[in-house]
């Protein structure tokens, strides 16, 4: 089992094969940045603070038919990084494959598609998918902090 910054058991995480250790890398396990090593380096007061910041932040959007947002987790960039379609036909991907985000699921009410939200320390994004990230569309895209 790799030893972790955060607490987490890496020994369940379905990356393991491909993750360095965040404690060996210095909270870099897939080559970049993982958010929670970042901000745990000021401590878990910093570290709790900016979580209930950013889950505030998702809060304040009102995003119809979204639960309110309780917690984060941390995921992989390439776990989240779905292909969005935008106005000029393109297809694009937000996140960094190899960072770690905080974000989450929540189910759009009355409906059989999703919401995932994600961010960093910068940018915050909701979107909405059908099952297994099909469809993807983005909601919300937007500088935070």
């Amino acid at each position: 089992m790799t030893d972790s910054i955060c607490g987490i058991n890496c020994g369940k995480c379905p990356f393991q094969s491909s993750c360095c250790g965040c404690s060996k890398t210095n909270g870099r396990p897939f080559g970049k940045d993982c958010i929670v090593a970042l901000k745990l380096r000021k401590g878990e007061k910093a570290y709790c603070a900016f979580k209930e910041k950013l889950i505030a932040a998702f809060n304040e959007l009102h995003i119809l038919d979204m639960d309110k947002v309780t917690d984060l987790n941390a995921l992989k960039g390439s776990f989240i990084n779905l292909p969005y379609k935008m106005p000029g036909g393109q297809m694009v991907k937000i996140w960094d494959d190899d960072r770690i985000y905080l974000g989450n699921q929540l189910h759009k009410k009355n409906s059989d598609r999703c919401y995932g939200i994600a961010a960093d320390e910068r940018y915050l994004m909701v979107c909405e998918y059908g099952k297994d990230g099909a469809d993807a569309e983005l909601v919300v895209f937007c500088r935070w902090n």
